[in-house]
Formats: C-alpha cells, sequence, structure tokens
C-alpha cells in the first residue's frame, strides 16, 4: 500500500481512520457514559473484566482476554498451538496480517514457520487445509480476507476445512479483526460464527471505533495460558481500564449499527457502478470492500488531492497499485464517518478523481509518502 498525504482543507471522509467518533474530545466523551463513579479501576467489576465477560459471551466461548493490540492477541494464539501441538509453524491465506505487516513477530518473537494455505489471489479450499493440517499447530482463518477486498467464504466451506484442520491434528484459530462486518454477509449470530474455531481475535479497533485495543477468546484452559503471555509481552496491565471502555462503547453503539453501515456500502456500490467504477467484490459482501481506479496510483494520488482541495471532501488515504502499475485500489470501510455521506456524491467523486488522473501526469514521487 502507498500511504497517501492528507490534504488540511479536508472537512469530511470516507476513510475509516479519519471518521470524527475517533477524535480524543469524543472519546472521552463516550467514556464517560461508560464509566462512573462506582465503577473500579480493578478488582470485581472493573471495566477489563467486564469487557472480557461481554465478548466471551457473545463469542460463545468460556473466557475471553483483553489486549492492546491485535498483533499481540494474534502471536499468543498461534504460540500457544504451537506449544501444546509441538508443530512450530502455522497456516494462512499469503496475505495474513501476521505475513505481512507485524515485521515477522512470528518468527522472530516465537520461533514459528509460516506456510500459505493457497494461492494469495484465492480463497482456501477444504484440498489446501487438508495439504498442510497435520504440518502445522495453527490454521488460522482471516474473516474477512482484507487484501481481496473482504472476500468471505461460504459457509459450509467453513465448516468442512475446520472439520479437515482438527481431523489432522492442527487447532483452528479466526482472524475476526473485521468479523463484525463478515457477520453482516453470513446473518448469523457472532456466537454461531466463532464455533468452528478453537481460539477467536477481535478488534475494537477497526470499526468500532475504539483508539485500540483487541480481545482474544478461548477455552478457559487457554485463555490462562494466554494470559501469562500477556504479562511476558507487556500487554496486562490495570491500567487497560480506558481502552476497555472505549471497546464497550463500540460494541454497545457502533455494532448494532453494523447491518446499516452494509446497506450503505451496497448503496455506494450501486451508485458507482451506474458511473461504470467496479468495486471487489461485486456487491460488496460487508461494509467493507475496494474501489478499482483504472489509473495509475500516483495520477490518482494527485487527482484526489486536488479533489480534496476544492470540495473538502477526502476519499482514502492509502492507495495499492496493481502489478501493471496502469490501475490500482483503496479499502472503503464504511462506518459512522460514511453514514454522513450519500452514495451519488461518493461515486461522483470517485468519478472526478479517474477524469482528473486520466488526463493529468504522474505524481512526483515527493508528494507520496512511500
Amino acid at each position: 500500500m502507498i500511504p497517501v498525504e492528507p490534504v488540511a482543507s479536508v472537512r469530511r471522509s470516507l476513510y475509516m481512520g479519519a471518521s470524527p467518533g475517533r477524535r480524543p474530545h469524543l472519546i472521552l466523551q463516550h467514556l464517560s457514559s461508560i464509566v462512573t463513579e462506582e465503577t473500579p479501576a480493578f478488582g470485581k467489576g472493573n471495566l477489563v473484566a467486564v469487557l472480557e465477560e461481554y465478548v466471551a459471551n457473545l463469542l460463545g466461548k468460556e473466557a475471553a482476554l483483553f489486549l492492546p493490540t491485535g498483533k499481540m492477541a494474534q502471536q499468543i494464539a498461534l504460540r500457544l498451538n504451537a506449544d501444546e501441538t509441538g508443530r512450530k509453524s502455522f497456516a494462512a491465506h499469503p496475505t495474513a496480517h501476521p505475513v505481512n505487516y507485524e515485521l515477522d513477530g512470528y518468527s522472530e518473537v516465537h520461533g514459528l514457520e509460516f506456510l500459505p494455505l493457497c494461492d494469495a489471489r484465492n480463497v482456501p479450499t477444504r484440498d489446501d487445509v487438508e495439504a498442510v493440517a497435520s504440518k502445522v499447530g495453527t490454521v488460522m482463518w482471516e474473516m474477512p480476507l482484507r487484501e481481496l477486498g473482504g472476500l468471505l467464504p461460504a459457509w459450509a466451506d467453513i465448516i468442512d476445512q475446520s472439520d479437515s484442520a482438527r481431523r489432522g491434528g492442527a487447532r483452528t484459530h479466526m482472524d475476526g479483526a473485521r468479523l463484525w462486518e463478515a457477520q453482516t454477509f453470513y446473518e448469523t449470530s457472532f456466537k454461531d460464527i466463532a464455533e468452528p474455531f478453537d481460539s477467536v481475535y477481535v478488534s475494537l479497533y477497526k470499526s468500532l471505533e475504539s483508539p485500540r485495543g483487541a480481545v482474544l477468546a478461548g477455552s478457559q484452559d487457554f485463555i490462562a495460558r494466554a494470559f501469562k503471555w500477556a504479562i511476558r509481552l507487556g500487554g496486562e496491565s490495570i491500567g487497560n481500564w480506558p481502552l476497555a471502555a472505549a471497546g464497550l462503547y463500540g460494541l454497545k453503539h457502533v455494532l448494532p449499527e453494523m447491518a446499516e453501515f452494509k446497506q450503505q456500502a451496497l448503496r455506494i456500490a450501486e451508485s458507482l457502478k451506474l458511473y461504470g467504477i467496479n468495486t471487489v467484490p461485486a456487491p460488496p459482501q460487508t461494509p467493507f470492500f475496494f474501489v478499482e481506479l483504472p489509473v495509475p496510483a500516483e495520477a490518482a494520488a494527485r487527482a484526489h488531492a486536488q479533489l480534496a482541495q476544492e470540495t473538502g471532501l477526502e476519499l482514502f488515504r492509502f492507495l495499492r497499485p496493481e502489478p501493471d502499475g496502469q490501475r490500482c485500489t483503496f479499502e472503503v470501510s464504511v462506518g459512522p464517518a460514511a453514514m454522513e455521506l450519500g452514495a451519488e456524491e461518493i461515486a461522483e467523486a470517485v468519478a472526478r478523481v479517474i477524469g482528473k488522473a486520466a488526463f493529468e501526469p504522474a505524481v512526483p514521487s515527493e508528494l507520496l509518502n512511500s
């Protein structure tokens, strides 16, 4: 991905990270609706424990553990399964977050090895899982697949694959950073979606608008062992309560809107289609999807900067160049900020970016944070 410098004149944004709900003063206001004079900082009824119980019940797991980051949660799950099975490797999609965005923490910190589950452009199949299940401690599913535009496998395929993994002696783990969004595709309970997995990680940051935070859920024994690793890695602290409070706010006030976010995603995709602009997938399966721009990333960045200066509307902060260098994509993660924009307005803005980029020179490299 190529970071694109934001424009100072931006007043409204489609980009998830620029949501007004993420502004510090609003987060603090939200915390005041969760924290009362009687709320303890630690001990019985503390907010971390309340959050852990809330998520464990939501996912139908015996226990849960709050951690400051998803990176830590994923590494702990992979390490525990490796220690339990004696298999120092794990299998996941080639675009999985621990493999591409965490500086090989699984290897550098825990001495684990990675086996790709399938080709980077494909969704895993039962045959893919069966080929590695007897070799790895963990088979990990990212739901949805971020680098494929939020694509999800059919539910029957998930059941077949998880059964195959367990027959091979591997543990099953879900990277559920965007599970909240994936639920809008399966339209069943979070408990049902989590059931095929021995452990599940969920993010409090991605679509719930908490400043950071993650929860790892699983059996009582699994979480007890995970707690020890939280101490070793510096993730356990009685001072985590503000992040727990922010997570609880997101679960109670943002999560109930996820179905409407999905409908807004479909409206945006339909409006884009009227302009001849494609989405990946088409139509979106969740509130998360890609928008395809048939122009080079550098030209798109320049055109977008001009649009933002002229209109005060921002569409993205990152671009993904395609291998041919003539196309790129950007992510849309519909949340509260996107709900304040009209689908037609978004589509028209994207069309303007494409039109400007098609007839203007590529942006000089110094204008990109590459």
